[in-house]
């Protein structure tokens, strides 16, 4: 089967609904080809979700974040009473949190590119021409954007095979891992929007003469 028939096989595949024909599709080279395509207009509408609703741009990441984290404290904070006022332990409470510290982790990352607080060297950058600005931040954005696109192809594919294996969550009946593992390409589909955007404003800055580097505080806010 050619490369193009494998990617095409993946849509009517996820449209079944059918955790076993998309593990067999998911688990082909064309995968890669559909997942570049979907990174990619994933990003594109990701960024015009975010520049359409303001709202969500500035809070859904972090609120997100927010609420996970806050969850992962109930947790360990019900976990601890439970097991030494009560002398009853839940399950569930050593194995539910890494999977939401997961989903609290990718989420913030992708709300930190948007803020541009990872490894952009600024001090450095700032002192090169506008030309090597763009270029620096054009290899930057071509190393996010294959960074998104490797997780979302492998994290599918994992989150395919965990469904048709009907992996629990250790200790918990009635919770598939899948359910957490999903989470993981949605994620990085708003880091590609997020790293779409910043490109596209940077392009704009660069044409018009602004400044490009811009310094970045970790904990602020744009």
């Amino acid at each position: 089967m050619s490369l193009l028939a494998e990617a095409g096989a993946v849509i009517p595949a996820i449209f079944s609904g059918s955790a076993w024909k998309m593990r067999d599709a998911f688990y082909t080279d064309g995968m890669w080809l559909f997942c570049f395509f979907l990174t990619l207009f994933g990003g594109f509408l990701a960024r015009e979700f975010f520049r359409r609703i303001p709202f969500m741009d500035k809070h859904l990441e972090r609120g997100i974040a927010v609420l996970t984290y806050l969850m992962i404290a109930a947790i360990i904070f019900w976990g601890v009473i439970d097991r030494f006022v009560f002398s009853h332990q839940w399950s569930g409470s050593t194995t539910v949190p890494p999977f939401l510290f997961m989903i609290m982790a990718w989420f913030g990352c992708s709300y930190n590119v948007r803020l541009r607080t990872h490894l952009s060297f600024s001090e450095f950058r700032s002192k090169m021409s506008p030309s090597g600005q763009m270029a620096a931040l054009t290899l930057d954005f071509m190393l996010w954007f294959g960074f998104c696109w490797i997780a979302i192809t492998t994290s599918l594919k994992f989150t395919a095979l965990s469904a048709d294996n009907f992996q629990m969550v250790d200790g918990v009946d009635d919770t598939m891992k899948w359910w957490f593992y999903i989470t993981v390409p949605i994620a990085f589909t708003l880091m590609s929007g997020r790293v779409i955007g910043n490109w596209l404003e940077d392009w704009n800055n660069f044409r018009s003469g602004q400044p490009i580097i811009k310094q970045a505080v970790i904990g602020g806010d744009v």
